[in-house]
């Protein structure tokens, strides 16, 4: 990957515009150039690029002012960068928007959905956003696996086979951990437990579970040309580093507000610029993104996978990393970018609920026509029928029924029992369990009820 090119030092760029004459630097001043143009949080490597600087300024001068405009802006995060210089952050009228998005659409709109209200079907879409995100994660840090393979491990509850298998249950279990402990301050203590969930049975060194890396011999590069991309504090100071970061977690100062979706984002970026592990930083950061939101009342998160959208866009993840890293330590880009994924996130999540929605409703439809269908069937089997009518190779189980809906043993068993009782699936023993899958012609057998 290509490194950014640092920008102007901004000192040396304000001598060099004063030297110019007091007019134009006047002139500048007086521009009122917004810190984000055209609702776009330029960094210099692409604003030097563009070819529409304001009232015919050059490109440096353009960049003066904009800095200018961002530095009224800055507040300072209570966490240092490694060379003792402070992160910083501003909120620009693009920040603010994709803020108040997060709170209406992640917040009171996913809130009074109906599949997410419905206590009776909540479960089922909180499990399959829980798995979502384990796969996607893992698969950001180099599990091979596919979906199918990994949807069905996770609610049959099978043993992992391999170690992108291992990677996946691992993060499902570390998502649940989440959800447990959302109440409870973060400590240093904790991100270890949570760290070695993450990665026990799937490190080449075993003693790098649940602790601290105890050199520096490490490096964040890319793997495609091995390009260093971001060398991390010495391994001596991550225990103060990391209490450092709990403290912000914890909101223990109170003398800044923060909002909550800012704070989150940050947490996720602080962790993973200290790496304080040989390896799960990644995995670690956003999952303490969503403890953090679920600490903070956004329990609708719980419903959304950032991690699906990272994986589409890695490239773009790890530049607003580099763009804060080249630029006085902005966290600004990163917060932005995480703005922009949690904004596509919601949208997908939306989308996904639409089209279960409707299928749902297709499938109630000829539930309908049937008044013996209609008066014994539950939402849990009607989700069953649904997938099975989508897919006729889809193999169900007690264990995994149970998995997907969060019910007891029983429950699961009594729905699947009843729908081969009704032939709408067939029983099959496989090894010392029984599974199920669809009749045939299930449409079909579901009209002539």
């Amino acid at each position: 990957m290509k490194i950014p090119q640092n920008p102007p030092d901004f000192l040396e760029l304000s001598r060099e515009i004063v030297s110019e004459g007091h007019e134009k630097f006047m002139e500048i001043l007086s521009a009122r150039v917004p810190p984000d143009p055209n609702g776009n949080y330029y960094h210099w490597d692409k604003l030097r690029h563009l070819n529409t600087p304001p009232n015919n300024f050059g490109h440096r001068e353009w960049w003066f002012a904009i800095k200018t405009a961002r530095h009224s802006l800055y507040q300072t995060l209570p966490h240092k960068a490694k060379d003792g210089t402070p992160f910083v952050f501003a909120e620009p009228n693009v920040a603010r928007r994709l803020l108040h998005d997060v709170d209406i659409h992640g917040g009171d709109e996913l809130k009074s959905n109906a599949q997410v209200a419905n206590p009776n079907t909540r479960d089922t879409y909180l499990i399959n956003s829980l798995i979502e995100e384990a796969i996607t994660s893992s698969q950001l840090e180099g599990a091979a696996t596919t979906r199918k393979v990994a949807k069905e491990m996770l609610r049959q509850k099978r043993a992992p086979k391999n170690r992108s298998e291992r990677m996946i249950v691992n993060n499902y279990q570390a998502m649940q951990y989440i959800g447990e402990i959302s109440d409870d301050d973060l400590t240093p203590n904790l991100i270890l437990e949570l760290q070695r969930i993450l990665t026990i049975d799937t490190l080449e060194n075993p003693d790098a579970v649940g602790r601290f890396r105890t050199t520096d011999d490490i490096y964040i590069g890319d793997q495609r040309d091995s390009t260093v991309i971001h060398i991390p504090p010495d391994a001596v100071e991550l225990r103060a580093r990391l209490e450092s970061i709990c403290k912000f977690a914890n909101a223990s100062d109170t003398k800044m507000f923060l909002h909550p979706v800012i704070r989150a984002i940050v947490l996720h970026f602080l962790l993973a610029y200290d790496h304080p592990f040989e390896d799960g930083n990644g995995r670690t950061a956003r999952a303490l993104f969503y403890w953090s939101m679920l600490r903070q009342g956004y329990w609708t998160m719980e419903f959304v996978s950032i991690s699906r959208i990272l994986r589409n866009a890695p490239a773009q993840y790890v530049r607003s990393y580099l763009y804060t890293e080249t630029d006085e330590n902005d966290v600004t880009y990163f917060i932005l970018h995480q703005l922009t994924v949690i904004q596509k996130a919601i949208s997908e999540l939306f989308d996904y609920l639409r089209r279960k929605s409707d299928e749902i409703k297709d499938l109630e439809a000829l539930v309908r026509k049937s008044a013996k269908l209609q008066s014994e069937l539950n939402h849990r089997q009607l989700a069953v029928l649904n997938r099975a009518a989508k897919n006729s190779d889809a193999i169900f189980t007690i264990a995994s029924h149970r998995g997907a809906h969060n019910v007891t043993y029983d429950t699961a068993r009594t729905d699947l029992l009843k729908l081969n009782e009704l032939g709408l699936l067939e029983k099959r023993k496989r090894g010392r369990a029984f599974i199920f899958i669809a009749a045939n012609d299930l449409q079909q057998q579901l009209k002539n009820f």
